[in-house]
């Protein structure tokens, strides 16, 4: 496969095949054997909390393939929640990618993990899958109290990206939004595709 940047054209020597790597950790670890099996097939899975490791290791990987060719790629979240900061890192990374990114919730999508699902080119879900309409948390912040209150007033301005872009992808005023997260609103895979957040809810095939 012929990457999309050369390097050949900076002066740098042709590429070498290189032996087998570990891709980098993006959730709780599954087999080396299928994670590269994944890989292959262009999945990328967001499990367990979201925090600035598993983000690393998110967009270590998307990038990877996004260079590799501009197929979509897949993102398979079961994420109840994490690191407002580390969930942004994400969306930055999918924002500039070429390859659309296409989400599929596989069990839970809450908090954090809702930037990230609103930043996916289409959104999909298991019809069991569930979401929680929650603010996403800060990290934990220590130092003085201007230090303390200057974390404060950032996280409330990447609160605020977040829910523009909630409102974007669902259609519902930025109040409505609001008023959701702050309630920890709860939904199933169906009333999140009548709210807008879904494109699609996949559901058994025809026996």
């Amino acid at each position: 496969m012929t990457l999309r940047h050369d390097p050949s054209r900076w002066g740098f020597p042709p590429q070498q095949p290189q032996p087998p790597f570990d891709l980098p950790s993006a959730g709780p670890a599954f087999p080396g054997w299928l994670e590269e099996r994944l890989f292959d097939q262009r999945i990328v899975m967001l499990r367990g909390q979201l925090t600035s490791e598993v983000a690393t290791g998110i967009s270590a990987a998307l990038l990877t393939l996004d260079a590799a060719g501009q197929a979509p790629i897949q993102l398979h979240v079961a994420c109840p929640g994490g690191d407002l900061s580390a969930a942004l890192a994400v969306v930055d990374v999918m924002d500039a990618l070429v390859s659309p990114v296409h989400s599929l919730v596989t069990s839970e999508a809450g908090g954090a993990a809702l930037a990230v699902l609103a930043a996916a080119d289409r959104r999909a879900a298991y019809r069991h899958a569930r979401f929680k309409l929650t603010e996403p948390r800060a990290a934990g912040v220590t130092g003085t109290a201007d230090e303390v209150a200057a974390a404060a007033g950032q996280h409330l301005r990447e609160l605020e990206e977040v829910v523009v872009r909630l409102a974007e992808v669902t259609g519902k005023p930025r109040s409505r939004v609001e008023d959701d997260l702050s309630a920890g609103r709860a939904l199933s895979a169906a009333e999140a595709l009548d709210y807008g957040l879904l494109d699609e809810v996949v559901t058994p095939k025809a026996r």
